[in-house]
């Protein structure tokens, strides 16, 4: 059997979830110390996001925390860990360091991050059930982890600019005029693809991002995410582009996106991952 792995910076439907096997990153505000998903969960992340002065920072996991993961995967058995993108953290290095210690565990950089990654590790899944043994699974995840889209619009770059993901002047230039910045990571780094005013212009311009790169491949994982205490501003996307979605074969599946990410994009984003059709 093979088992699918991952750091907590991946966000799945939570039936997805349940069959993972996660590797928690630290989270800090000031002085407090949190286990991601183990002793804080999303509402507790929000409401101390919202509440609190003191921007929190992320620990990567390390090799001690996969090294404990990777003692579940029952002998004969084997394992495939999927982590954020080691351009984003020394996670991927932790899990590489810890994989030296045993045998058949196999460590892939998804070179993405949240629900991105997330639809990486659906699709694992998938081709586990298959019967697919692990190195066909990592060869296959390489491959496919190209066409991975993630496209979101953020209520502001204020958290980006905290983090130092982006600088002041192009998060000034968000906050002026209800500008609502659309982004994507490629290749594992946060890029801006445009600003609309408002979120009507916004949810338009998420819509033709999606359709700039081909559109979605509906036979492989698609999950939308929203940050923040309520999904309203996604079920509004939703409603406003059910034409792009109903190509879907299955009800599209929907999270909260954690506090890893939502440290740097704040409450108020809305975001899609999928894999993009391929050229025919």
């Amino acid at each position: 059997m093979v088992k699918i792995i991952v750091d907590s910076t991946f966000d799945t439907a939570s039936a997805v979830k349940e069959r993972l096997l996660v590797a928690p990153l630290t989270l800090h505000f000031g002085e407090e110390a949190y286990i991601d998903g183990v002793t804080i969960n999303h509402k507790m992340f929000y409401e101390k996001l919202i509440e609190s002065e003191v921007l929190p920072t992320t620990s990567q996991a390390t090799p001690a925390v996969f090294a404990e993961a990777f003692a579940k995967v029952a002998a004969g058995d084997s394992a495939v860990v999927l982590t954020v993108s080691s351009k984003l953290s020394g996670t991927y290095q932790s899990a590489v360091i810890a994989a030296q210690d045993f045998e058949n565990i196999y460590v892939v950089d998804s070179d993405s991050v949240t629900i991105g990654a997330g639809v990486l590790a659906e699709l694992a899944l998938r081709l586990a059930d298959s019967g697919m043994e692990a190195r066909k699974i990592v060869e296959t995840l390489e491959a496919e982890k190209k066409k991975i889209q993630i496209i979101a619009m953020v209520d502001t770059l204020e958290y980006l600019k905290k983090g130092g993901r982006i600088s002041k002047a192009v998060a000034f230039a968000g906050s002026i005029l209800n500008m609502k910045p659309v982004l994507s990571v490629v290749e594992g780094e946060i890029q801006v693809l445009g600003k609309a005013r408002g979120s009507k212009q916004g949810n338009n311009l998420l819509v033709t991002e999606i359709e700039k790169v081909g559109g979605v491949d509906f036979e492989k994982p698609v999950l939308l995410g929203y940050t923040g205490l309520t999904d309203t501003l996604l079920q509004k996307y939703m409603e406003d582009s059910r034409a792009l979605w109903a190509s879907s074969k299955t009800e599209l599946n929907t999270t909260a996106i954690g506090s890893v990410i939502g440290t740097h994009v704040g409450p108020g984003a809305i975001a899609a991952a999928f894999f993009k059709k391929e050229n025919v």
